[in-house]
């Protein structure tokens, strides 16, 4: 879910409120939902029913692309509901990642870095304080990359399919830990004020 249809935000910087008024709407059921299933897929990984856990996956993704639709299409879009959406979806993977980590099919430093990442995006955009999510382009794309490794070693598992292998799997996750602190430290540095320029209290050079 993103900012309200019209883009349009108060005087103190706040989204404003849609018509959902602080009511759980059918948007943000479903991104409840979804945050409800990462526990069980949690489960399903570490009892390893690939097939379960396959359609735990297969339910967060149909439910992060309606989700927001329906807000938009209702009118009910919010800042709320975007906080809750961007939440459901760093939960689910957040946790899918670290049960995949205990296995060893992935670095342990992933879900870490994942999770400090949304907290960092959160706080960054204020999101705490009622304002939109400010996202950025390397942000969304390793959002994707998230659910697609996931997904992956998900969909390996329960199609029983022996490629891509252990070894590839990894070297994603790594390379995700990569793109993850270079995202942070982009954020990071947008976040850090310029520092004025010292006063250049030298004589001035005769030419």
């Amino acid at each position: 879910m993103g900012p309200s249809p019209a883009g349009a935000t108060q005087a103190d910087g706040r989204e404003p409120r849609g018509r959902s008024g602080g009511r759980l709407t059918p948007a943000n059921a479903l991104s409840l939902a979804r945050l409800a299933a990462a526990p069980a897929l949690v489960a399903a990984l570490l009892l390893r029913a690939a097939d379960a856990a396959f359609l735990l996956f297969a339910f967060a993704v149909a439910s992060d692309f309606a989700d927001g639709r329906l807000a938009r299409r209702r009118g009910e879009a919010s800042a709320l509901g975007g906080l809750l959406d961007h939440g459901a979806d760093a939960s689910f993977a957040v946790l899918g990642l670290a049960a995949l980590a205990l296995r060893g099919a992935l670095p342990a430093a992933l879900p870490l870095l994942v999770a400090l990442a949304f907290v960092q995006y959160v706080l960054d955009s204020r999101a705490h304080r009622g304002e939109a999510l400010r996202g950025s382009r390397l942000g969304r794309w390793n959002g994707i990359a998230y659910f697609v490794l996931l997904g992956t070693a998900l969909g390996r598992a329960a199609f029983g399919v022996g490629w891509p292998g252990d070894p590839w799997l990894r070297a994603a996750g790594w390379a995700l830990v990569a793109t993850t602190l270079l995202s942070m430290g982009e954020r990071r540095l947008r976040q850090s004020p310029a520092r004025p320029t010292p006063p250049d209290d030298s004589p001035p050079r005769a030419s």
